[in-house]
């Protein structure tokens, strides 16, 4: 299934609707895209060359991924949030053929060295040393390549523990049609197969994003319309939902936080009825977060756990959630809980989380990198902590590189901020572990507060005592620190590594 199929029995059906105003058709997604996978092939790109996109969320970001994909290129989008050395590591480590960008990054483009890439293509205005894209697609080929082929993201990680590494799966071995993916799958299923034309898919994420983009793309084989926000705001989220009668959406836990926190008058105004199927991932949800998003949106939010390796993955329905709280779900692939010694822990035992099966992939160009997350006997990990329950359900505890080791004892943050959260002053947290002579480690809580809440001693306190209501007291805050704002992207992805460099600098690190 391609936007080939659609645009050629629906052409006028939307394809993208961008939040802000503006439609794609199918038709224009289908010949747009396949102009510029004319235009790169015509400028020397090959089946497997690499091409960078460098731009917020936009119809362009989506046509050129398409182009991309139907060309049988390996195409990595670049956060657009991140310093020009970070996003110069990403260029020059994917080694890109080409880079699309747009007027928005002018002064960002400007202090990266682009001189390697031979094909660079601004999206919108003039970029010295650019093409423009609307020049070039009207000067490419109208009609498909003679070799059109099935092409695939190459996304990096987020940094959050270090240097990004890029996740890359081999290419597949068929012709443009439509290759298996975990969304692709959860989408056709939705729509039943290819009738997806009543489908209208909202995506509030960064398309720089595993999720937001495949999830897009994967609404797109289906025939889905994909309503697209430049960036998450909760009253806009609900407005577009009500406005473009959404039946499908993809969210991750913080936004259904920033959600909650929006007057419950205010947020019950909006008409959501059209909604068939939310779903949400990137990490676990609070539980009484989650619950409080049930009883708002009724029995539609389902979740699955998997990661850009696409190594593994669970689902849960919201039923399944109900009877099983905080799980992630049932392994859809062979899982293995695995203590510290390799060997496989019994039923209820935290361990590291393995599946057995998914795709091939390497981190590109750093097999020990590789090497480090496959198991002996083949099993491989995203390097998330958990256990399974007795019905083979999958609880997440954390992630392995964030657990806190005080005076011998492993302490999971996620568990703590679950909690924390939950407290009606608390916008956001983290908690890390920090240095302690005696103990080793400490347990601190980096809160950010709401707009109407001041930081004191006496809130400190009580955010404290409100941890230990829920949590042993080994486990809670020994201290609380306020912040503005928590490092996070605009998808909700907490850089927790730049937390620990504050407290941590000057000491026997245990920055990973």
């Amino acid at each position: 299934m391609t936007p080939s199929r659609h645009a050629a029995y629906a052409p006028n059906r939307p394809a993208i609707v961008m939040g802000s105003g503006g439609v794609t058709t199918y038709a224009q997604l289908d010949e747009r895209s396949r102009r510029f996978a004319g235009a790169l092939r015509s400028r020397g790109l090959e089946v497997g060359d690499h091409l960078a996109i460098l731009m917020g969320n936009n119809p362009a970001f989506l046509e050129v991924a398409w182009a991309a994909q139907r060309a049988g290129l390996y195409y990595t989008p670049i956060n657009n949030h991140l310093r020009p050395g970070e996003i110069q590591y990403v260029l020059d480590d994917c080694r890109a053929s080409a880079l699309v960008t747009s007027q928005a990054l002018a002064d960002v483009v400007a202090r990266l060295d682009t001189s390697r890439i031979p094909v660079r293509i601004s999206a919108d205005g003039n970029l010295a040393g650019f093409e423009h894209y609307d020049d070039v697609l009207a000067a490419a080929p109208v009609g498909a390549l003679d070799d059109e082929c099935e092409g695939r993201e190459m996304l990096y990680s987020s940094g959050t523990t270090g240097r990004p590494k890029g996740v890359r799966k081999p290419l597949p071995d068929n012709s443009f049609g439509d290759p298996s993916s975990v969304l692709a799958d959860i989408a056709r299923g939705l729509t039943a197969g290819d009738n997806g034309g009543d489908s209208v898919y909202l995506c509030p994420a960064p398309l720089y994003h595993s999720a937001p983009l495949v999830g897009s793309m994967s609404w797109h084989r289906v025939g889905g319309t994909v309503v697209l926000m430049e960036k998450f705001d909760a009253r806009e989220c609900l407005r577009l939902m009500e406005r473009h009668r959404v039946t499908d959406a993809q969210f991750v836990p913080t936004m259904f936080v920033r959600l909650l926190r929006l007057p419950r008058a205010e947020r019950e105004h909006y008409d959501l009825s059209s909604l068939r199927t939310v779903l949400h991932t990137a990490a676990p949800c609070p539980v009484a977060v989650k619950r409080q998003m049930l009883e708002w949106w009724g029995p539609v939010i389902h979740e699955y756990y998997s990661g850009t390796e696409d190594l593994g993955a669970t689902y849960i329905s919201a039923q399944e959630w109900l009877a099983h709280p905080g799980s992630v779900g049932r392994p859809i692939d062979e899982c293995h809980i695995v203590g510290p010694d390799g060997e496989e822990l019994s039923t209820g035992q935290v361990g590291v989380v393995y599946f057995a099966g998914g795709r091939q992939f390497e981190y590109h160009g750093d097999p020990g990198k590789t090497a480090s997350v496959t198991h002996d006997k083949g099993w491989r990990t995203l390097g998330d902590m958990g256990y399974l329950d007795a019905d083979g359900y999958l609880y997440l505890t954390d992630r392995a590189a964030h657990m806190i080791i005080s005076g011998g004892v492993n302490i999971y943050p996620q568990e703590i901020e679950n909690v924390l959260i939950s407290h009606p002053m608390v916008a956001d947290v983290a908690v890390i572990g920090v240095p302690d002579d005696e103990m080793g480690e400490a347990v601190k809580a980096v809160v950010q507060l709401v707009d109407s809440a001041e930081p004191d001693e006496d809130l400190a306190a009580d955010l404290i005592g409100y941890c230990r209501k829920e949590l042993a007291t080994y486990k809670c805050p020994r201290t609380v620190d306020f912040v503005d704002e928590l490092p996070r992207d605009p998808n909700g992805k907490l850089y927790k590594r730049l937390l620990r460099e504050r407290y941590w600098t000057g000491h026997e690190s245990r920055i990973i």
